[in-house]
């Protein structure tokens, strides 16, 4: 998961696009880039780490320029190599800079493609590197001295006839302008906007709505699927439907956990569709549970706050803050290596005995995926005093992985993988667990909202891919890229008849 931004204002767009990522912080913590352009040049700040790391005055005062664009990074291959941090540049044709939002599925034949027929070099294990040298390839194939919209939308129409996958992107073309678009069914978000200033009109381009917000653009509306949108250096804007099958089906995952409660994607409401969400919940609890002994609800932060605190509000019972959190401890999300997770579970939380002691004790989290984190806090609360801790997840549970920009692991790695809710609760350590249903999950994102989606990829609940082409193989590949052991690594391969050492070498 990463958060994208592009800006084409009438003065120096530096400390726009900085406010922005800030803004988008939460969507990657591992790597923040800009690229602006000035007078046919491009000024590149990119390294590991949070926005307020990476960028210095320093740094700030050599991205001149009206025009530029901006990514914050989330690892999703599991690399935190410096050298994948975006945006990426190609210099021909008219030199190209791109950043990306989500994940190809067929990333290894695309770069077989690009080195052996477009005769392109790729240089880090990126698929938005590769997502880059397609477009830039097929710009060329336009055989244009100048780029135009028309020439740009050609280009596109080709890129999307050779790539799958999840992906929202922004592409900023030197001396032109620039481009975004959104895959052809429309799983990762991408919104645009405009604000107006005393020179003319300035037009944003962002994953969330939330970031036009802070800048004081006015949201417009979300890219179609397959749709893509050219706004040149002088502010014209341009939008064509570049894709000739689309639907929109957009990450579910997204409503649960990553997307910031204030924005507004695909026009459901993300803060309306977690309150309806703890409604849902509840509804459950009172259907499957109706003599609860529950005393208290209480949040693990900070994504969970909304649905528990409508879900409190319909069971009639009180709704507390059990739990304290350091705010300079990151995501345990986002931690590479179980271990370093589980240590930093305890320095994040620190539990109030008070709302805890001699009480039955309802937690509610947004989704539970390898389940190290809730059996820590489980503990945690037990430790305060808890006369039995309930736990509820405002998702289903979660059993396959996301193959759309979400780095989660192995399915063998979810502490869903083959175990019923019963044998996860003991697992955890819970005296009960209650999941989400699926439908109860949609419907909440559904209800009331101005979506003109009918449906979610859903695939980290259902194992259904809305992309058709992830299967055995695909899983196989995966495991290899993520470093697996070499042993567990051909035991996949060879599960799905991948031949391991031409696999590797490709």
């Amino acid at each position: 998961m990463c958060g994208i931004v592009g800006i084409v204002a009438k003065t120096h767009v530096n400390q726009s696009i900085y406010d922005a990522l800030t803004v988008l912080q939460h969507r990657g913590q591992d790597a923040a880039g800009i690229v602006t352009s000035d007078q046919g040049k491009f000024y590149l700040r990119k390294d590991n780490g949070l926005v307020g790391d990476v960028f210095r005055t320093r740094h700030m005062r050599r991205l001149v320029g009206n025009m530029g664009i901006g990514h914050v990074r989330y690892p999703t291959a599991g690399s935190s190599s410096s050298a994948e941090a975006q945006p990426f540049y190609v210099n021909s044709p008219y030199g190209i800079v791109l950043a990306h939002n989500g994940n190809l599925t067929n990333t290894a034949d695309l770069s077989e493609d690009i080195y052996r027929e477009d005769l392109r070099h790729i240089n880090t294990t990126s698929d938005s590197e590769v997502l880059l040298n397609i477009f830039a390839h097929e710009l060329q194939e336009q055989k244009q001295l100048k780029p135009t919209p028309e020439s740009v939308f050609e280009a596109i129409k080709k890129v999307h006839k050779r790539i799958r996958g999840g992906y929202a992107v922004v592409a900023m073309i030197c001396g032109f302008g620039i481009v975004a678009f959104r895959d052809p069914n429309g799983i990762r978000p991408v919104v645009f906007g405009k604000r107006s200033s005393d020179e003319g009109d300035e037009f944003m381009v962002a994953s969330e709505s939330v970031a036009l917000d802070g800048l004081g653009y006015k949201l417009e509306r979300d890219l179609a699927p397959g749709e893509a949108l050219v706004i040149t250096e002088g502010g014209e804007i341009f939008t064509q439907q570049c894709a000739e099958e689309t639907r929109l089906t957009p990450c579910l995952f997204e409503q649960v956990y990553f997307a910031r409660p204030d924005s507004i994607i695909d026009g459901i409401a993300v803060y309306k569709a977690r309150l309806r969400m703890g409604e849902k919940l509840a509804e459950k609890i009172i259907r499957d549970w109706p003599d609860h002994d529950i005393d208290v609800v209480i949040p693990i932060p900070d994504t969970s706050r909304t649905s528990a605190l409508e879900l409190a509000n319909r069971l009639g019972v009180k709704y507390r803050e059990g739990f304290m959190k350091n705010r300079y401890i990151g995501r345990t999300f986002i931690m590479p290596g179980q271990q370093q997770r589980k240590k930093s579970v305890r320095q994040k939380l620190n539990a109030l005995d008070l709302e805890f002691r001699g009480k039955n004790v309802l937690l509610v989290d947004d989704s539970i995926v390898r389940g190290t984190t809730c059996e820590q806090i489980i503990e945690m609360a037990r430790d305060a005093g808890a006369q039995n801790v309930y736990f509820a997840s405002a998702a289903p549970a979660v059993r396959f992985p996301n193959v759309y920009g979400i780095d989660m692991p192995a399915k063998e790695d979810f502490i869903a993988h083959n175990r019923t809710t019963e044998q996860i609760a003991d697992e955890i350590g819970a005296d009960r667990l209650i999941y989400q249903d699926l439908e109860d999950l949609k419907d909440a994102c559904l209800e009331g909202s101005k979506t003109t989606a009918t449906d979610f990829d859903s695939s980290v609940f259902d194992g259904t891919y809305v992309t058709g082409d992830v299967n055995d193989q695909y899983f196989a590949r995966l495991s290899l890229m993520r470093g697996n052991s070499a042993d567990s690594a051909k035991a996949a391969v060879e599960n799905v008849g991948i031949d391991l050492h031409n696999e590797s070498e490709s």
